[in-house]
């Protein structure tokens, strides 16, 4: 059974060599920035699921039961929907934006 001895270099969380110079590569920064911009989606789809999941039982649901009766299914249809279409319009209006100003 061998030991890890003191010289013998550690990986960081991000695989880099702690001993190093703790610089990532171009090859090493685009894997990084693809991780973190899949855990950036991640989280705003969880984000507009639970607002839009909060917002629409609020709105549609005034008395919880074991089921949805028609109306309130087709409250929720629609609540959701609405609710998509509007996140899709700021969504588009703030890459747009950001476009513009990257461009100046």
């Amino acid at each position: 059974m061998q030991h890890a001895g003191l010289g013998e270099n550690k990986m960081d969380a991000f695989g880099s060599h702690a001993g190093g110079s703790g610089k990532l590569d171009s090859s090493q920064r685009e894997q990084l920035m693809g991780q973190v911009k899949s855990q950036i989606a991640l989280a705003n789809a969880q984000e507009l699921l639970q607002k839009m999941t909060d917002k629409c039982f609020k709105k549609c649901i005034t008395k919880p039961g074991t089921s949805l009766d028609n109306s309130e299914q087709k409250c929720i249809a629609m609540c959701m929907d609405r609710y998509m279409d509007a996140w899709n319009t700021v969504s588009r209006a703030y890459n747009q934006r950001l476009q513009k100003e990257r461009h100046r």
